[in-house]
C-alpha cells in the first residue's frame, strides 16, 4: 500500500514549526510575515498561508487581524484540537463530567505528593476561577484542574486535562451552568488546595472525586430532568 506523499502546504507546515522550534520562539511571539516565509522557502505567498491555515486549525499559529501571525498556544501540545467538532449534546456533556470523574482523582493525588511551591501558588491563584465565567482565549487564567495537573510535573498529564476543559468547551460550560453553586465550587476547590498543599495524597484524591461526582450527578440530573420533559 503506497503512503500517503505530504503535499507541499502540508511539508512547509512541518518547515515552519521546524523554525519556530529553532528559534525558540513561545506562544504569543510575532512570526515573520507569509511574505518573508515565501521568500525563504521560495514559494508563493498563497502556499505559505495555505501551510499557515492548517496550523492555526491546531492551535500552533494564529492570525490577529492587522497584527500579524502568531505562535499559538498549541504549538507545544501533543494533544491536538479538531477545529471541527460537533456541537454538545446531552451524551457529550455527560461524558466529560465522567470522564473527568475517572481521570482526575489519581492526578491530584500525585500532584500532591511531588508539588512544588511554585505549582502551589499557581493552583492557589487559580482557586478563584470558580467564582468567575469562563474563558478560553489565549489571556484565559490558568483553569484550577489545569493547575492541579500540572503540578505533578507531567506534561501529557496537563495537556490531557487542558484537552478535556479547552478542547470540549462547550460542554464545560454547560456543565457550569448546571453545577451552579459558585460559592460551593470555590469552597470545593479551596478543600482540595489544602489538601495538596498538606501533601495529603489521599485527602486530595478524595476531596476530588467528591467534587467531581457532585458535579456529575448534577449534569445527569439535568439530563433526566430534560429528557422527562
Amino acid at each position: 500500500m503506497n503512503k500517503h506523499a505530504p503535499s507541499l502546504s502540508e511539508r512547509l507546515a512541518d518547515d515552519i514549526v521546524e523554525i519556530i522550534r529553532q528559534e525558540s520562539l513561545s506562544p504569543g511571539d510575532l512570526m515573520a510575515s507569509s511574505r518573508e516565509l515565501a521568500q525563504r522557502f521560495e514559494v508563493t505567498t498563497p502556499t505559505v498561508r495555505e501551510a499557515l491555515r492548517r496550523l492555526e486549525a491546531t492551535g500552533v499559529v494564529e492570525f490577529r487581524h492587522g497584527s500579524g501571525t502568531y505562535v499559538g498556544a498549541g504549538f507545544s501540545r501533543t494533544l491536538l484540537v479538531n477545529p471541527h467538532l460537533p456541537r454538545e449534546s446531552e451524551d457529550s456533556v455527560l461524558e466529560l463530567a465522567e470522564a473527568r470523574l475517572v481521570l482526575e482523582p489519581p492526578i491530584v493525588a500525585t500532584a500532591a505528593r511531588v508539588r512544588d511551591d511554585l505549582n502551589l501558588a499557581q493552583i492557589h491563584r487559580s482557586t478563584d476561577n470558580a467564582l468567575h465565567p469562563p474563558r478560553f482565549d489565549g489571556d484565559a487564567p490558568v483553569h484550577f484542574h489545569v493547575a492541579l495537573a500540572a503540578a505533578t510535573g507531567n506534561t501529557l498529564l496537563r495537556e490531557t486535562v487542558e484537552a478535556l476543559l479547552y478542547v470540549r468547551s462547550r460542554e464545560q460550560v454547560e456543565i457550569r451552568h448546571r453545577y451552579h453553586d459558585r460559592e460551593r465550587d470555590h469552597a470545593e476547590h479551596m478543600e482540595i488546595y489544602t489538601a495538596v498543599k498538606d501533601r495529603d495524597a489521599e485527602a486530595a484524591e478524595r476531596l476530588t472525586r467528591e467534587h467531581l461526582t457532585a458535579i456529575r450527578d448534577a449534569v445527569a440530573a439535568a439530563s433526566r430532568e430534560e429528557a422527562g420533559r
